[in-house]
């Protein structure tokens, strides 16, 4: 694919795909439910854990800057069944986050135009279960065009992005002005109904505070999305690092300021779950017309994410049919504009699908817990790949599997304790005891990370750019995006094993034969004839 994108393409395309929807649907559930005025601290957190990942996110994104994102990374480090795991979970996680943000497009369009958009615009369907039975038109529509425009080539989309992000991060300040403004520093501690809600600044403690994180963690979806267009940099080793890590910061410094404008507007009991900041202003004499103004903003933030998402999600597919794991034809790249045509209508046709029936809130925790265990396997991997290094060529592969095991060690160990640690979090009974127990706990995860960087030399070391402060700074990665995982229902686990049991059995059943690692092993045993046949990692043309 053609290399024409910049530093300055990668935070616009940061900033398109992480300040959308997300935001503005998730703050009101996660101020309202969990965190309160607290919000802000909970995007804070949800921020640093995202910049973790994206530091080990661009350490790869540089070392190999193709357009796979985690399937590659993966693919490299723990073999092609853990990167077929991952990256079904992240084609998962875009299609259906994309299909229920766009129909979400469709009532932020209404509320701009003041029209009551889900009763409108949508055509209920009797006989369909609650929440696949109304059809939304509109946010078919969005999809088909933005389909149409992605194919059509990767730079425009750019700049089309970076034109709507700048309208858009516009009509964020415009927001946050408001709050600031019009808002009251008073319901940053006191709820509309005291009786029967806590108050304070953490009315629900910092139990609520991390759940709030977990809930908004899904506003924060899309950065990855920049490393996946690193086949397309200009150049990889200073514009993915500023790409990445200055979109993830940029956006959330406009999350947490948000995040205190709508508590200084309403006390968090009485904020709207649905329409946070477009709800704030309705009822406010002379100020309906603010409403709109949001509502406009929020259409073009969904857009902005749809499209950065949508870039992503073709990528992703692209090099996953590359490898053969799934057929060879989704890899194909158009030679007149230079984009996965192929891989970008497939998932634009299955998305519009989805978004005609399926709800915004259907699949929201689904989305997260599919990103949060993506995010913590590239994390894993980084670790492995900087301490183990590459695999050995044929004939040394025992100096390999000597370094290979002080780190599975460490990997399993350190994972063991977080887990551990969250489940005291979640289960234990409060008190002196669980403080106790959860100090230890965090005491052990700092010894293990400090006697494995004093016990264990790293195997490589990376050329350009790497992640500092190894392997603190991953360990931290694992440690938050187990510690969220923990924070999310008990549905979203059994839908998430459902969904990974699917894609087992496709690998066991297609996958692992039809691979381009299954046809390179038979063209070894077979003296090297029909090597060639599937598509290597490094092209996408058949």
């Amino acid at each position: 694919m053609a290399r024409a994108l910049r530093w300055w393409d990668l935070v616009g395309l940061g900033l398109g795909g992480m300040v959308g929807a997300g935001v503005f649907v998730t703050t009101g559930r996660a101020a309202r439910l969990y965190a309160g005025p607290g919000l802000v601290v909970s995007y804070a957190i949800a921020g640093l854990c995202a910049l973790l990942s994206a530091f080990c996110y661009t350490e790869f994104a540089v070392d190999m800057p193709v357009a796979g994102g985690a399937f590659s990374y993966l693919r490299v480090t723990f073999g092609e069944f853990a990167a077929f795991l991952t990256g079904a979970n992240l084609i998962m996680e875009y299609v259906f986050s994309n299909a229920a943000v766009a129909r979400s497009f469709t009532a932020y369009l209404g509320t701009a135009v003041g029209v009551d958009a889900p009763s409108k615009w949508r055509i209920p369907v009797p006989g369909l279960p609650e929440g696949f039975n109304q059809v939304d038109l509109v946010a078919v529509g969005v999809i088909l065009l933005l389909s149409v425009c992605i194919c059509y080539s990767t730079k425009e989309s750019s700049v089309v992005n970076l034109v709507l992000t700048g309208v858009h991060v516009a009509f964020i300040l415009f927001i946050i002005v408001m709050g600031f403004v019009h808002g009251d520093a008073r319901n940053l501690s006191r709820p509309a109904d005291p009786v029967h809600n806590p108050g304070g600044f953490f009315p629900h403690g910092a139990a609520g505070v991390f759940n709030g994180a977990a809930a908004v963690y899904l506003s924060y979806i899309g950065y990855d999305a920049v490393s996946t267009m690193a086949e397309e940099v200009e150049r990889p080793d200073r514009d993915i690092p500023a790409g990445v890590s200055g979109s993830v910061v940029l956006v959330t410094a406009l999350y947490c300021l948000m995040a205190a404008s709508m508590s200084m507007l309403l006390p968090y009991d009485a904020i709207d779950p649905e329409a946070p900041f477009s709800g704030a202003f309705k009822g406010r004499d002379g100020m309906a017309w603010v409403s709109n103004v949001i509502g406009a903003g929020a259409s073009l933030g969904i857009l902005t994410s749809l499209m950065v998402a949508m870039l992503g999600q073709a990528r992703y597919l692209c090099v996953i049919g590359r490898s053969g794991v799934v057929p060879a034809w989704l890899a194909r790249v158009d030679r007149r504009t230079a984009t996965p045509v192929n891989a970008s209508a497939f998932l634009g046709l299955l998305t519009a699908a989805l978004a005609l029936f399926t709800e915004l809130d259907v699949l929201l925790n689904l989305v997260s817990i599919g990103t949060l265990f993506v995010f913590y396997m590239v994390a894993n991997a980084v670790v492995y790949r900087r301490y183990v290094g590459d695999p050995c060529p044929a004939g040394t592969g025992t100096a390999h599997e000597t370094r290979a095991w002080p780190t599975l060690a460490f990997i399993g160990a350190f994972s063991l304790i977080a887990l551990s640690f969250t489940l005291l979090w979640q289960f234990a009974p409060g008190g002196a005891a669980k403080a106790v127990m959860l100090s230890a706990t965090a005491a052990a995860a700092v010894a293990v990370v400090a006697a494995f960087q004093a016990l264990v030399p790293q195997a490589r070391e990376p050329e350009v750019w790497g992640v500092p402060g190894m392997p603190w700074v991953p360990a931290a990665s694992v440690f938050l995006n187990v510690f969220l995982l923990g924070s999310l229902d008990r549905p979203s686990y059994a839908r998430f094993g459902f969904f990974s049991a699917a894609v087992v059995l496709v690998y066991v059943l297609y996958s692992v034969h039809a691979s381009y690692d299954a046809e390179e092993g038979g063209a070894a045993a077979d003296g090297g004839a029909g090597a060639g046949d599937k598509l290597q990692d490094h092209g996408c043309e058949v």
